[in-house]
């Protein structure tokens, strides 16, 4: 299999040149430089050779390097290479070889024919291109990050054949991608840090095949921000209904993975969710997020309203206390707007216990716990990733999805910030559960030291 190595990326430079590093990129440079290339280049050039495409110049690559693997992989189960017969007789092998036999691979570069050795007891069982394997890793590998970007199994079968080549059948991607199911579980178990400053609840909706139906879930999300200010995505859970008893297992799942406290966990109003998190986590606090608050408020006003409505709204937010909160809700309440929709101020009212608590802080704390746009920014991408699919088979392939739709976007998102960070190059593994580090962490964390400082003490 032809792989890049990260030493082998090629980016662009300031200057316009393309510039590139590694053993592959030096070994090639010295072959051009040598013109041991030259007629080479001007083969292609004429169009006598294709680069790509059935017995273009990548594939036979491809193909010659994986016989001489494979070749030399039969020569260390033999003991002795190829007509070595001194090398037999001094190993004292009765085992030799037995010709070959013709196979034909899936390919990132389009379908591969080569010849796997054997030998005549049957014994040797090749590494590199395994027996009943009729892919190589780099295939799957395009084929899971296709899935993961929102491609269809019926859309990346279409790409695959007319991109490289390669025709799969619906069955046989269906099963790569199935093969993550592992790796989801690890992931949905893996123990959790003890103790996560902020935490963020938020939903977004699906369609599930469920008993003969098509049924409308939401997919739960939590992310955990912890000391050092990264957002790290602590599990994914399907539930048709809201409700205390969920909300409870839930928080009891992440307890037993080991987050002993919270101190504030914000997320939408959501139903049931203010009693499980404080039997769980006794003394954290819950914030309703002032966003959707606002948007609550606003679903019976006029569109040519809704600006003023926001506007008037902010003095009650942004105020520097509940009291003086209270008394900015009763201006609006009896003003024009609010005698004009007095569903706006009732809604404010309904939450208030749990709107409130978030204004004792100071502003750059409450830039962190007043609303959830931390994780509708990440819901946002799902919705991209999940919208191609009218409907979902059962739970698992939704959590399986939005679980390698993660690992994309946290992916990108850490491979950018290296990109950033004193010119360094990205790393090969995927985050997993890294996201971006939250904006004004440091101050944030000061300040939440200061309102908790016993509970924050055995953490910093």
């Amino acid at each position: 299999m032809v792989t890049l190595k990260n030493d082998d990326v090629v980016e662009g430079r300031g200057d316009g040149a393309v510039a590139g590093s590694g053993p592959a990129r030096e070994l090639v440079d010295g072959l051009a430089a040598s013109g041991a290339l030259d007629s080479l280049f001007e083969r292609i050039d004429r169009g006598d050779i294709e680069l790509t495409g059935d017995g273009g110049l990548i594939p036979e690559l491809v193909r010659t390097a994986l016989e001489r693997g494979l070749e030399a992989e039969m020569t260390s189960h033999l003991g002795y290479g190829p007509g070595d017969r001194a090398g037999k007789e001094a190993n004292g092998a009765e085992n030799s070889r037995n010709g070959s036999y013709p196979k034909t691979l899936a390919t990132e570069v389009g379908p591969v024919t080569i010849q796997v050795p054997r030998d005549r007891e049957g014994s040797f069982t090749p590494r590199l291109v395994p027996k009943c394997s009729r892919r190589l890793g780099g295939l799957d590998d395009m084929i899971i990050s296709l899935y993961a970007g929102g491609m269809t199994v019926r859309d990346i079968g279409h790409h695959l054949t007319k991109t490289v080549g390669t025709e799969l059948s619906h069955e046989t991607i269906s099963s790569v991608t199935d093969a993550v199911a592992d790796a989801v579980l690890e992931w949905q178990e893996r123990p959790l840090d003890e103790f996560y400053p902020v935490m963020y609840l938020d939903a977004i909706r699906v369609k599930v095949r469920d008993g003969g139906r098509v049924v409308s879930k939401a997919a739960h999300i939590a992310i955990g921000v912890d000391m050092e200010g990264i957002k790290h995505v602590l599990g994914i859970w399907i539930q048709d209904s809201e409700g205390s008893s969920f909300w409870a297992n839930v928080c009891a799942q992440m307890a037993n993975r080991g987050v002993m406290d919270v101190l504030v966990v914000c997320c939408d109003g959501l139903k049931g969710l203010p009693e499980a998190v404080e039997a769980t986590w006794p003394d954290a606090m819950v914030q309703t997020c002032v966003v959707h608050l606002i948007r609550a408020a606003n679903r019976f006003v006029a569109d040519h309203d809704r600006k003023k409505v926001c506007a008037g709204l902010r003095g009650v937010y942004g105020a520097a206390d509940a009291d003086q909160a209270r008394k900015r809700l009763d201006e609006f309440k009896h003003g024009e707007l609010g005698r004009k929709y007095p569903s706006v101020a009732a809604t404010w009212k309904r939450a208030w216990d749990r709107f409130t608590p978030f204004l004792q802080f100071p502003p750059m704390l409450r830039r962190v716990v007043y609303t959830t746009n931390s994780i509708e920014s990440l819901n946002y991408q799902l919705r991209k990733v999940s919208r191609n699919r009218s409907q979902f088979p059962n739970d698992q392939a939704v959590v399986k999805l939005l679980w390698l739709a993660i690992c994309d976007i946290e992916d990108k998102r850490a491979r950018q910030r290296e990109r950033t960070e004193k010119g360094k190059r990205p790393k090969n593994e995927c985050r997993l559960i890294e996201g971006r580090i939250t904006t004004n962490w440091k101050q944030a964390l000061a300040q939440l030291a200061a309102a908790y400082p016993e509970r924050m003490e055995p953490y910093i």
